[in-house]
């Protein structure tokens, strides 16, 4: 999608050179930071961008390893505070005092570690499908309790070889269940004949992913629990493994900045019956040997949000939850007037 009120910028700090979509700016009345998530770019965030009132900078960050941003290994064992940390220097660099934050999916829980770690920085927050704060799989419960020491069964061994592969190749057919753009249909959208904006450009925004061990997917080890597999210290996908991950910390921020959380009814990769959830798929007979539901329940990633949100409002943190019906993934481009219309009455 084509802007031309839309800068592309390149920032430099001392960790990275990291690329920033730009519209407005320093003079507007109030600074709004888009972080994206997994295998996807700041180039999702475009429509959005263009329809902010004017007043309002936006600034939409490749996160490393994406977009144009610098394609730097990923330390997992820091969970995403490689991603935030990177966020942040982008902030301090640029010179953004204070902003609303706005994170989608894994940009999500990115946003609640920021928040945690750089308070200052976060004058509200938004959170578009994210992550649980507990992480993505191997985990139990409203209260997100661990199922193993390792993380078996999450992250960078979960993913499909075949779509890395078709990432790396820079597949944008739709020959495969396992493409990128069948994947965009499939889950990261429940219609895509009626998103917003173009097919074609948010593949390409997925085919920005760098692959490999320190990128996407990241690395995995060898588990003694099923499915066989635990996270390993590498890669995206081990930033959000419950062995590095959990930003339920959010509940001790103080002073704590209002919420607005926004998901679909029908998330297909975010929810409490996740078919990215590998003890989901384990129950659905999809992925052999599981098991059971005692040893290897699926991850109720909804409610997991839902009881740290609760906790964060218990605590004196004003939320509000919108659930959007018939929407799956990326409220911003599914329900685009409806989630427009509730960042803006959560920014006034």
């Amino acid at each position: 999608m084509t802007d031309a009120t839309i800068e592309e910028l390149h920032v430099t700090t001392d960790r990275l050179r990291t690329r920033v979509l730009e519209r407005g700016g320093p003079s507007a009345r109030r600074t709004l930071v888009l972080i994206h998530g997994n295998v996807s770019s700041a180039d999702f965030w475009r429509p959005t961008m263009a329809a902010l009132d004017s007043d309002i900078r936006a600034l939409a960050i490749d996160l490393r390893g994406f977009g144009g941003s610098e394609p730097r290994d990923v330390d997992a064992t820091r969970g995403v505070r490689d991603f935030s940390d990177d966020v942040a220097a982008a902030l301090d660099t640029i010179g953004v005092g204070r902003a609303d934050v706005v994170g989608w999916s894994m940009g999500g829980g990115v946003a609640m570690q920021l928040l945690i770690d750089r308070p200052e920085l976060v004058s509200s927050l938004t959170l578009v499908s994210p992550v649980s704060p507990y992480g993505f799989g191997g985990t139990a419960g409203a209260d997100g309790r661990r199922l193993t020491a390792d993380g078996a069964g999450t992250g960078g061994g979960g993913a499909n070889p075949d779509f890395v592969a078709r990432l790396a190749a820079g597949d944008r057919t739709d020959e495969a269940a396992t493409s990128p753009r069948s994947v965009y249909r499939a889950s990261y959208v429940v219609d895509a004949a009626t998103a917003e904006g173009s097919e074609d450009e948010w593949v390409d925004a997925m085919l920005t992913t760098r692959t490999g061990e320190g990128a996407y997917p990241g690395d995995a080890v060898p588990s003694e629990a099923w499915p066989g597999f635990a996270a390993g210290s590498r890669g995206v996908l081990n930033t959000m493994s419950p062995r590095w991950f959990d930003t339920s910390g959010i509940v001790d921020v103080d002073p704590k900045p209002p919420v607005l959380w926004v998901h679909g009814d029908q998330d297909a990769i975010v929810s409490d019956a996740s078919m990215f959830d590998l003890n989901r798929l384990g129950e659905l007979g999809i992925v052999p040997g599981w098991p059971g539901a005692e040893v290897a329940p699926a991850q109720p990633m909804v409610a997991q949000t839902r009881a740290v949100l609760d906790a964060y409002a218990a605590r004196g943190g004003a939320v509000r939850e919108l659930v959007l019906e018939g929407c799956g993934h990326s409220a911003h481009l599914e329900r685009p007037d409806a989630f427009r219309a509730a960042l803006a009455a959560h920014l006034a």
